[in-house]
């Protein structure tokens, strides 16, 4: 079966949305790593507000460059959450039918590489209650945004974590792996 890895870039202060504050900080230590997740991931799942901001920002990336990301964005197989998307127009992009567990079950049980996804919401907290995570990652950055956190309130979310992983980078950054803990 396949995995579900979020992988979710945040400030100090929680903040998600607009990761523009990740660039001074995306240095060789950050960028092998990402391209470690994304070489692992053959699948990408995202909600409707994370589809909206990267089918308008990478579609502009250089494809060309490697350094970019830009051709594995654009080119990978992608699944978007929304019950208001019907016509999208990044490459490569289906909106999921029916139930959003049944769903992502059916994407897991599929043959193929992980399946990665960014930003932290709604989505993320249906399939956590669900069991279908199977990691999280949090790409912690020592900045402060001053910014409403996280892009959607969970006002009824709450669950647990075992640590698995940590990784400090000389950047200041700290990528914090979590499994979801299974609840009765």
């Amino acid at each position: 079966m396949r995995k579900l890895i979020n992988s979710t870039y945040i400030t100090l202060d929680g903040v998600i949305e607009n990761p523009m504050w990740t660039s001074p900080y995306f240095d060789e230590e950050a960028a092998s790593l990402a391209g470690a997740q994304t070489d692992e991931a053959d699948a990408m799942l995202m909600g409707r507000a994370t589809y909206d901001g990267m089918s308008v920002a990478w579609p502009q990336q250089d494809e060309s460059d490697p350094n970019t990301g830009a051709a594995y964005f654009n080119n990978v197989k992608k699944y978007v959450a929304s019950t208001t998307l019907t016509s999208p127009t990044w490459n490569n992009t289906e909106v999921l039918q029916g139930d959003l567990v049944e769903a992502v079950t059916a994407l897991k049980a599929q043959e193929g590489r992980n399946i990665i996804q960014y930003g932290f919401g709604s989505v993320t907290a249906q399939l956590i209650r669900a069991g279908l995570v199977d990691e999280v990652r949090f790409w912690i950055h020592p900045v402060l945004e001053g910014a409403a956190s996280l892009t959607v309130p969970l006002n009824d979310f709450k669950a647990s974590f075992d640590l698995i992983d940590t990784r400090v980078h000389k950047s200041g950054v700290v990528v914090a792996s979590y499994r979801p803990k299974v609840t009765a």
